[in-house]
């Protein structure tokens, strides 16, 4: 398992986005890049450089996935009919981690990895502690009674910064929610633009 050695609003700052809409992000404050060279003048980027910003922008959305793990999920895209950038976005929605952050149980990806990785998370009443599980339609996702009331469960739950897309369903009285259908591209709340497209061009090169 591939773990997050730097900080993670690093990566806000490489991409020059603010990538999880988050109020504390540095990018709100600075513009540019971290590091010595961070204010250099910035050249025009080449087709190959914009293409991998969309790979990297992608990739850290979700909790900086590695690029073994995010290469098979574009093969598995490319494999499946429909839209290849469609089934990218698909199979990145299905991620237990991803839907733990959906439900707002956890205030990052990062968190939500954590809290999946450290067993406090049920599906279809079931102990699953693997962050890249991939759920389907009509399942059911509860955090473990036991759990229900930590204070980074009830911080999330009552954090403004966000809501639940209307691909899932949750009572967060019971801390229970239902993935509902697999989101199109259109459906899903990025703070900022996504291109699975470009991603696509990428490893189509």
């Amino acid at each position: 398992m591939s773990k997050r050695l730097e900080s993670k609003f690093k990566i806000n700052r490489r991409l020059g986005v603010n990538l999880w809409g988050r109020a504390k992000s540095p990018v709100n404050r600075r513009e540019y890049g971290p590091g010595q060279h961070g204010q250099r003048r910035r050249q025009k980027p080449s087709d190959y450089s914009i293409q991998l910003m969309a790979k990297q922008k992608l990739k850290g959305y979700y909790g900086n996935i590695g690029e073994k793990q995010f290469r098979r999920y574009y093969d598995e895209a490319v494999r499946r009919k429909g839209d290849t950038s469609e089934n990218l976005i698909g199979i990145l929605e299905r991620r237990l981690d991803a839907v733990v952050y959906r439900l707002k149980f956890a205030l990052t990806p990062f968190a939500a990895r954590q809290f999946v990785n450290h067993g406090h998370i049920r599906v279809n009443g079931k102990r699953v502690n693997i962050p890249s599980y991939l759920v389907k339609e009509g399942d059911v996702i509860e955090i473990r009674d036991k759990d229900k009331q930590l204070a980074i469960v009830l911080d999330a739950v009552q954090n403004p910064e966000r809501d639940v897309p209307d691909y899932m369903e949750v009572d967060h009285r019971l801390m229970k929610g239902t993935y509902l259908r697999v989101p199109q591209l259109s459906d899903v709340p990025y703070p900022v633009q996504m291109e699975p497209n470009l991603v696509v061009e990428f490893y189509s090169r």
